[in-house]
């Protein structure tokens, strides 16, 4: 058996026990964050893996203020990416920096004004913590709501690709008690939110890294070979938060909502090269660019409706995803026409029949891994021995990824890379 075919086997084997996994488990809803407004990081080194067997060198900022993320056995650990500093509209913002690295690191904050920062040395863009064991210190007041990219600011073509970054949330003021709004309007309310931070990697960087090879390593020549979703390749995306088998990527992403609700999705360019994310299923509304909602003159909207995210590197955007199977032309619950409709459903097909006549015999059928059994959303059937078997909830499955074909593989291993499933999961199925 070849090196690659192996490396193939293992990763769709890896996606099944995944999915089996993660469909068995607690669901998501809400994004892992560190809460503020007072942050202690360390940046330090370790590695990453990719589901093709590859073990990558990396620096990383880690939660050294106790408790939350990237916190395994009780100890702070790099988290690639670093933690999102979650803090509301109006806090003075506090980041502690120690640097563990031998080289000197730092931090900025883009889209946040008032920066004052304090260090070793004064780096060509902020204060720096001189190598193996300086400090540095970052203030600021939080006065915008959105989602924003934190990232070093020392030899930032470098550092960012090593892995010194992460997303800070600034959740509004003016959200009504038990809302949950992005920005200090109510059509930014949502039901669920889902972190998409998208990076790459050129693993020559990395090895060469490793080696002490500074100075072989020509950015020039970067070609990365590796797509990532808040620092894990698919399928790792779909693993649980936190999961002990990749104690340095700790962030999962695989959303999941009922009918009727909405997704709010923070997605961040956090690397050099562009991603254009795609969401099947529906399009998305983006509400919010770089921490700023998308409005005109005497607050008209300008939200953009889209199926694809154009995301460019350093910026932020804000999207809402909502999805009652309107535009299907077919009861998505096999209704008659008499009965109830269903949380979220859309009432115009209510009772409408599938416009096809589905096959009576398993074996007119071809059997894909979701599949339940039923074509109807939390319907389960009869399915062959050894088919089937991930769509523990009869939920609907889409595949979210990058509209750049070659971002989806693992060095060049289909399938894996800048991928995700989201699922539409009937009502009744926990989410929280």
């Amino acid at each position: 058996m070849t090196k690659n075919r192996f490396k193939r086997m293992r990763q769709i084997g890896l996606a099944a026990l995944v999915l089996a996994f993660v469909l068995a488990g607690p669901g998501r809803a809400m994004i892992m964050t560190v809460k503020g407004p007072t942050f202690n990081l360390t940046a330090t080194d370790d590695f990453i893996q990719t589901p093709d067997g590859g073990a990558y060198y990396m620096f990383g900022y880690a939660n050294s203020g106790g408790g939350g993320m990237g916190m395994g056995m009780g100890m702070a650990r790099m988290s690639y990416p670093g933690p999102t500093l979650d803090v509301n509209e109006g806090d003075f913002v506090t980041v502690n920096l120690i640097n563990n690295l031998t080289v000197p690191v730092s931090i900025v904050f883009p889209g946040q004004t008032g920066v004052m920062a304090m260090g070793d040395s004064n780096g060509l863009l902020t204060a720096e913590a001189d190598p193996n064991g300086g400090m540095a210190t970052y203030t600021f007041v939080a006065s915008h709501p959105g989602t924003y990219l934190y990232h070093s600011g020392t030899n930032p073509e470098l550092q960012i690709e090593m892995g010194l970054l992460g997303a800070l949330i600034v959740r509004p003021a003016g959200q009504p008690e038990g809302e949950n709004w992005a920005y200090n309007h109510a059509d930014s309310a949502y039901d669920y939110e889902t972190l998409f931070l998208l990076t790459e990697i050129d693993p020559v960087i990395h090895d060469l890294a490793a080696c002490g090879m500074w100075d072989q390593i020509d950015l020039t020549e970067y070609w990365p070979v590796y797509w990532f979703i808040n620092g894990r390749c698919a399928p790792d995306t779909m693993l649980m938060a936190d999961h002990p088998l990749l104690p340095t990527q700790p962030h999962d992403c695989m959303p999941r909502i009922h009918p009727g609700e909405r997704l709010l999705m923070r997605v961040i360019g956090g690397g050099r090269d562009a991603h254009p994310f795609h969401t099947h299923g529906n399009n998305f509304l983006m509400i919010a660019q770089d921490g700023r909602l998308l409005s005109g003159v005497d607050g008209a909207d300008l939200a953009v409706s889209d199926f694809t995210l154009a995301t460019f590197p350093g910026q932020t955007y804000d999207a809402l995803f909502s999805w009652t199977g309107a535009g299907l032309g077919w009861d998505i619950y096999g209704h008659d026409p008499n009965d109830e409709l269903d949380p979220g459903e859309y009432a115009p097909d209510h009772g409408k029949p599938i416009p096809v006549t589905l096959p009576t015999a398993q074996q007119d059928l071809t059997f894909g891994a979701f599949y339940s059994g039923s074509p109807y959303l939390g319907g389960m059937g009869t399915l062959p021995p050894g088919e089937g078997g991930m769509n523990m909830n009869g939920g609907f499955f889409y595949m979210w990824h990058s509209h750049n074909e070659k971002e989806m593989v693992n060095n060049d291993i289909f399938p894996g890379g800048l991928m995700t499933m989201f699922i539409v999961e009937p009502h009744g199925v926990p989410i929280d």
